[in-house]
């Protein structure tokens, strides 16, 4: 059997896709072809919010999905938006890797080394949020582009693909370190920044293998290779991440940051809720039995209640609340 598997263009999507192809060519005996799926995300410009949030990415390779034209897809989780797409399933979330933002920055520097008035780039608002509550005196900077677009804005940095008049405006720029890890591109990490600094995206540092639901209930050598690479503590910690980002109702680009994590028997849960500007945070974590998705999912919802019950929709526009 061979089977097609669907990805974005971008250097980051074909080189984390090819190893979920691999794996799963490997734990099934199947051959694959790579289908190459261009998004609206890839074509459009402006900030993620200016463009519709990160949902953008995935509308297309879903559509190529219940089309036929790929037999599964390959999401970055954080991409995803949390409900649920008819007729399709994620069939295995591979193991996690690092969870932890990047600073990238000239010199060397590390966060607290920056200058004030420095220069920040990034595209999330909840890392921009982060930054500027942790420092204030910095220029949060929006930005778009792929990994190597954003390091040429770096000064010192000079990647294969620079930003025409954008060379080196930037004294930094802030990105995911399992995507920076995933393109070989770690020498350009200045600082991992502690969760307890900034929490990560609800997801960030995993994978979302998605197939049609026909496909996931068949009997087939796909189906179990599909269920051999599912990883079952990565998808307790983000069914809770991603159960309270959908009570809370907030999109994908919201300044939200959560964690969770099995700990002693136990899945931990943290979560922040910020304001745009950065000067109001909300940060709690509740934990229960790693039981299952029912109690992961549970977990979500309850401290999405905690959070709601103080105040989280007075930092930030969440939809309903």
């Amino acid at each position: 059997m061979n089977v097609r598997v669907g990805t974005r263009g971008s250097a980051l999507a074909v080189t984390q896709t090819t190893t979920v192809a691999e794996a799963l060519a490997s734990a099934g005996t199947l051959g694959y072809e790579l289908v190459r799926i261009r998004t609206e995300g890839d074509v459009l410009k402006g900030s993620l919010a200016q463009i519709g949030g990160t949902g953008v990415f995935v509308a297309a390779l879903r559509e190529a999905l219940l089309d036929d034209r790929c037999d599964v897809a390959v999401h970055s989780l954080k991409d995803l938006p949390t409900g649920a797409a008819e007729g399709l399933e994620v069939a295995a979330y591979p193991q996690r890797v690092d969870v932890r933002d990047a600073l990238c920055a000239r010199d060397g520097l590390d966060l607290a080394g920056l200058p004030a008035g420095a220069k920040v780039g990034t595209g999330s608002p909840r890392r921009a949020a982060q930054l500027r509550a942790a420092r204030p005196d910095l220029e949060v900077i929006d930005i778009r582009g792929n990994v190597d677009t954003r390091l040429g804005r770096v000064r010192g940095m000079h990647g294969p693909e620079v930003v025409e008049g954008k060379k080196g405006d930037l004294d930094a720029v802030v990105l995911a370190a399992a995507g920076l890890t995933r393109l070989g591109r770690t020498e350009t990490i200045t600082e991992l920044l502690d969760p307890s600094l900034m929490l990560p995206a609800p997801g960030q540092g995993a994978l979302a293998v998605e197939c049609r639901a026909a496909d996931a209930a068949a009997q087939t050598v796909l189906s179990a290779a599909l269920r051999e690479y599912d990883d079952e503590s990565t998808r307790l910690a983000v069914t809770a991440e991603r159960s309270l980002l959908a009570r809370l109702e907030a999109g994908c680009s919201a300044p939200i940051g959560a964690l969770a994590a099995r700990q002693d028997g136990k899945l931990v849960l943290e979560a922040v809720v910020c304001s745009p500007d950065g000067r109001r945070l909300l940060r709690r974590r509740l934990e229960a039995p790693a039981d299952g998705t029912g109690a992961a999912l549970d977990l979500g919802v309850r401290l999405a209640e905690d959070l709601l019950a103080e105040g989280a929709a007075e930092l930030t526009p969440l939809a309903g609340h």
